[in-house]
């Protein structure tokens, strides 16, 4: 049901006015949410699919190892927040409609329209403006399809804008992740089995770089009681957060330093490259070791690109985390424009720094409960550390984006300084829903 009206404040009046009743069916709650995702699974989810790869003997190698561990990690579900919420505008000229909206895939909206109003795909237009953010959130095309009836029926230009809350509410998310990962090596610290499942988010990222010679990999789609869709990197960032928190795991039970054991099982020379990198430049070989102080680093191959983060942290007594320092080594091949570049990887930086340490989506029995921005925190100005972006410029390799990719380590690499600080590991994004001091230094 839908109204339209000369102006947004009478629109909202008529809207307000209509008394809805709606039968709500018992739905998942945050609370249930991993128990309900590994109950509910699903042969395929849209374009992604399942995905299985198996390599050597992973049950037997896992037997045989003479250190084995098994953890279990999660990430929550996370919002877009564009700047601008969706909106689009739409115009009919007999059978033919325009529609001018902020979308993210103006070919895919012409073909939804097209469908949902019974035109020919060619009696449709999409003019796509400036655009204030989308980050994967702005793919559907529910804004422009609302807009086009309500002009039909009106014979006049319509337009349709969600409010911040609608925006909450009836976007899609970033999928919420349950990664499951056993590992086995031997006492000289050769990791000789690897298993890794993704329940839900998706199999980007879920192939690793290092060299195991018995890996078991899988992704398997769940039922998901929140829409979910595209997001910055896809499931690349869950899956390298498992992946390298896992690595610092196993590196502390073999007693060996967690540089050393991701690079000696590496034959990327370009992941070894930014590793060397950005160990070198937060000075690695120097890590504090005063209680409460503590420095981590990960890094991962995604889209042609190689990426390495390191950060370093101050827990307090009371558990609050400080952010004091984020370092990050880049490199995707030739580089065309180096301060745009910079600027890619450190906007990816502060976006991935608020989904590592407080971005989450709360719900209960389905619905939002926090579908404001004074609810939803996102990174403010105060909360960002320095960030120190060092480029690799490949002259002899072929330029691949550097818009998705750097946001991949910053989770792993802030939940390994949590660890090192504290000898706490924190298995879930969040990792510091309640805790975090600003770069600022305010409370």
């Amino acid at each position: 049901m839908a109204v339209a009206a000369p102006d947004a404040r009478r629109a909202a009046g008529a809207l307000a006015a209509i008394d809805a009743e709606w039968e709500l069916m018992p739905q998942p709650s945050e609370a249930n949410l991993s128990e309900h995702l590994r109950s509910h699974p699903v042969a395929d989810e849209g374009w992604e699919g399942t995905f299985h790869h198996d390599a050597g003997d992973a049950d037997g190698a896992l037997a045989a190892a003479a250190v084995s561990l098994a953890a279990t990690y999660t990430t929550a579900y996370i919002a877009h927040v564009p700047l601008e919420t969706h909106v689009a505008l739409a115009e009919w000229e007999g059978d033919r409609l325009t529609v001018w909206s902020g979308t993210q895939q103006p070919f895919s909206m012409r073909r939804e329209l097209a469908e949902a109003l019974g035109v020919p795909e060619a009696h449709v237009r999409v003019v796509v403006p400036d655009t204030g953010g989308g980050f994967g959130g702005k793919h559907g095309g529910e804004v422009a399809e609302g807009a086009a009836r309500l002009a039909r029926a009106s014979g006049r230009p319509v337009k349709v804008r969600w409010s911040r809350e609608e925006e909450f509410r009836r976007g899609h998310f970033r999928p919420a992740a349950v990664i499951d990962v056993r590992s086995g090596a031997s006492l000289d610290g050769a990791i000789a089995a690897w298993e890794m499942r993704n329940t839900n988010s998706g199999m980007f990222g879920l192939v690793g770089p290092y060299e195991i010679p018995n890996q078991r990999l899988d992704y398997q789609p769940a039922d998901s009681p929140l829409p979910q869709g595209p997001y910055r990197a896809l499931a690349a960032t869950a899956n390298h957060f498992a992946r390298e928190s896992h690595m610092d795991e196993l590196a502390h039970a073999l007693g060996v330093d967690p540089l050393e054991l991701r690079l000696r099982h590496l034959r990327d020379d370009r992941l070894v490259a930014v590793l060397r990198a950005v160990a070198e430049r937060i000075g690695w070989a120097g890590r504090p070791g005063a209680p409460g102080l503590g420095m981590g680093l990960a890094g991962g191959v995604e889209k042609g690109a190689r990426i390495a983060t390191a950060a370093t942290v101050r827990v307090g007594p009371d558990r609050r985390l400080e952010i004091l320092r984020i370092v990050t080594a880049f490199e995707c091949g030739a580089i065309v424009n180096p301060d745009g570049l910079a600027n890619q990887v450190e906007g990816a930086t502060v976006m991935g720094l608020g989904a590592a340490v407080f971005e989450a989506i709360h719900f209960e029995a389905g619905r939002i409960t926090n579908a404001s921005l004074s609810d939803y925190r996102v990174p403010r100005i105060t909360d960002v550390p320095p960030i120190e972006v060092i480029l690799l410029d490949r002259r002899d390799l072929a330029s691949a984006g550097g818009g998705e990719t750097p946001i991949i380590a910053i989770a792993p690499a802030i939940a390994n300084a949590i660890f090192a600080a504290t000898g706490v590991r924190v298995r879930s994004l969040p990792l510091a829903p309640g805790g975090f001091v600003p770069a600022g230094g305010a409370g």
